[in-house]
């Protein structure tokens, strides 16, 4: 049976639990076994990076239509259950439920936060592209956030400026890029290697509409034989496919960054208007993701010296790495114009997501 057969079997077999479950038990006994943390569901889509590259694509997709689906009838039984059967699902005649609470007793519901739906959605597209999600340490090391990125020591991204620093003699610091997790996995694991790090970042910026001290980046490394541009080009496509939708354009414009040669930023017509320019985009019909590249030898040739062997040899393993800003990720997914708005705690902000 292939994958995708799996999948649609799966489906059905859940569908068919959710609806048959009589009770709050036996519907959260089917939520449990389908796609809870280490449900049917989630099994399965770990499966997808061993997938046949002709149909990996499509059961991605298709492994995230039947995730959402699932927990769409997932929420629908349990609210025709609750209806019909009182508190829980489960029947009751302690008191009458047609009796309204007093005001002080109700309680709105709670939702999850924005920032972490939208982390959940790129990793679980990072995932249906066949990649690992691992996280690192948030206090780091100059090695690990500056030296191993091959970030020369004049840098201005070394200054008190631009990074916050723990210690006097600046060895402890807060990491200003998830870049950090990148180097760690290399150092080790030995290649192939593809993996993405969501996490939080900080840096001292001066706090307005755009920026903040502190927010979240997810940055991806991908190392093998043969690696090449066209192999980032593809991916980031059909991350940014996944995202925002298939027939999203995506651009590259050369750049520079010190860890990837050569660099590129990476654009996408604008999610607000499709591309035919507004406010959002600045009347371009473009915004800006953020940054990629070809993982630069030298960054190999740093960590072989960390490791004290030559397992990334340059000459061997090639690789592509990216970096986004989650935050501004969400703002363009969602409409919102301000990133202070996702650490204010403004309850009619996070009600209207």
């Amino acid at each position: 049976m292939s994958l995708l057969d799996e999948l649609n079997q799966l489906r059905t077999e859940a569908l068919a639990a959710f609806s048959a479950a009589g009770d709050a038990k036996a519907l959260e006994d089917a939520r449990i076994k389908f796609i809870g943390a280490n449900g049917r569901v989630k099994t399965l889509l770990g499966q997808l990076g061993k997938a046949p590259p002709d149909i990996k694509p499509q059961a991605g997709k298709l492994g995230n239509q039947i995730k959402n689906e699932l927990e769409a009838a997932f929420e629908s039984a349990k609210a025709a259950n609750a209806a019909k059967g009182g508190v829980g699902g489960v029947a009751t005649s302690a008191f009458d439920i047609s009796e309204p609470l007093p005001v002080e007793s109700r309680l709105s519901l709670g939702r999850r936060h924005p920032m972490t739906r939208t982390i959940d959605s790129l990793v679980d597209i990072f995932h249906a592209l066949g990649f690992e999600i691992v996280e690192g340490p948030e206090i780091e090391d100059q090695r690990h956030n500056f030296d191993d990125l091959n970030i020369p020591a004049d840098h201005p991204a070394r200054d008190s400026f631009d990074t916050f620093f723990l210690s006097g003699n600046n060895q402890a610091l807060l990491r200003s890029q998830t870049s950090t997790v990148q180097v760690r996995m290399m150092e080790s694991r030995l290649p192939p290697l593809r993996v993405v790090a969501p996490g939080r970042v900080y840096r001292p910026d001066q706090i307005d509409a755009t920026h903040h001290s502190t927010f979240h980046q997810i940055e991806g490394l991908y190392v093998d034989k043969n690696v090449s541009m066209a192999d980032l080009k593809g991916t980031l496509k059909l991350f940014v496919g996944g995202l925002f939708g298939e027939d999203t354009k995506v651009r590259f414009r050369p750049s520079f960054f010190p860890f990837t040669e050569p660099s590129a930023e990476l654009d996408c017509s604008c999610p607000a208007c499709g591309g035919t320019a507004c406010p959002v985009c600045k009347q371009t019909g473009w915004v800006e993701m953020g940054g990629c590249g070809m993982v630069d030898p030298a960054v190999f040739e740093a960590i072989n010296s960390a490791r004290g062997d030559n397992a990334y040899d340059p000459e061997v393993w090639s690789g592509f790495a990216f970096g986004f800003g989650i935050e501004r990720l969400a703002m363009r997914r969602h409409g919102i114009t301000d990133i202070r708005r996702f650490l204010e705690n403004d309850m009619r902000f996070l009600r209207q997501l």
